[in-house]
């Protein structure tokens, strides 16, 4: 059955159109869906009787609970999502301070196969629809107290790029949550089409993947560096405006012995010369059959002074939610294998 969690306020007047509906029924799914957030259109009682029971013979709202919890010493919280039959995907509820970010999917599984992310292992099994996308936000306990969502889950957004702009759309728009865009990032490893489309369709914040400037090593890690070079995703950067509330940051996970030298730092310096960014400095996870090793936190912050001192804006990411799997992939994976 079609799902009503994800359509734009235009989507929801052509589904009133096409039951014989009043035109303005729409507006009043919108406010059910997204403000009041309702799990079934039996609830939507400023609609008759009659036009509920003709949207509930063709639609359904779209929300279903997690079908499992892992709750971190730090308060962090990954839950599980049942998807397209017998697939699951994960969202990460990261509380701090006066923050609250929840970190979503966009994807069953990856294409991209970056060797140290565990979703690439679980191959692609489908795109998420825009409700499956929304659903993580507004099926979890913490939906009213959300201060940030980050597009960083599972997937690679700019391949589901119609979808993830649709949500954005909701996510934004006055009759949807109402969020400014500054509350939203979305990531990516620097698939140029859809992240052209992001940057001139979207207002909300973009970090990019980066783990190595050196085209031949980062291409040993990142597949895609060879199908869209990270020097032409930075240029197609540049052509933007970053130096207002839009932000761009890009992601470095910080591997001993890899990527973390001073010949490293340099180069980052001479591909992002001229662009007004941050470096995230992260620790890694390990990864089950992966060789790549985290680099210890001293030497994680040597590289951040090293970068500091060409004038990088840099910061180190607390990890967060290690005793619950909360890399990519790894609860989910469990689950698909009957071990969750």
């Amino acid at each position: 059955m079609e799902q009503l969690l994800g359509k734009t306020l235009d989507q929801l007047k052509q589904v009133a159109a096409s039951l014989d509906m009043p035109a303005f029924t729409a507006k009043q799914m919108a406010d059910w869906l997204y403000k009041k957030k309702v799990d079934n259109i039996d609830k939507m009682s400023n609609l008759s009787l009659a036009n509920r029971q003709k949207l509930s013979a063709h639609f359904e709202v779209g929300v279903s609970l997690p079908v499992d919890v892992k709750v971190s010493q730090d308060g962090t919280k990954k839950y599980l999502f049942a998807v397209n039959g017998g697939k699951f995907i994960e969202t990460v509820f990261i509380p701090d301070k006066d923050r609250a970010t929840l970190c979503v999917s966009s994807q069953v599984g990856c294409k991209m196969n970056c060797l140290f992310c565990n979703t690439g292992k679980q191959g692609f099994s489908g795109q998420l629809s825009p409700a499956d996308i929304m659903n993580q936000m507004q099926s979890i306990p913490e939906t009213d107290k959300l201060t940030n969502v980050v597009f960083m889950g599972m997937g690679e957004p700019m391949d589901n790029v119609e979808t993830v702009l649709q949500v954005l759309k909701v996510m934004t728009a006055d009759y949807g949550y109402g969020w400014s865009p500054k509350r939203i990032t979305v990531s990516s490893v620097g698939v140029l089409p859809g992240l052209r489309r992001f940057l001139q369709e979207s207002d909300c914040h973009l970090a990019i993947s980066l783990h190595n400037p050196f085209p031949d090593e980062r291409e040993s890690i990142m597949p895609i560096q060879k199908a869209y070079p990270i020097q032409e995703v930075i240029d197609e950067i540049k052509k933007h405006d970053f130096s207002g509330q839009r932000r761009v940051s890009f992601e470095y996970i910080v591997f001993k012995g890899f990527n973390d030298s001073h010949a490293h730092a340099a180069e980052i310096k001479n591909l992002l010369g001229g662009l007004i960014c941050r470096v995230n400095l992260i620790r890694f996870h390990s990864v089950p059959g992966v060789p790549l090793v985290g680099a210890p936190i001293n030497e994680i912050v040597t590289f951040e002074q090293a970068l500091v001192r060409r004038h990088i804006n840099t910061t180190i990411r607390h990890s967060r939610g290690e005793d619950i799997w909360a890399a990519c992939g790894l609860l989910s994976t469990l689950k698909q294998n009957g071990k969750g």
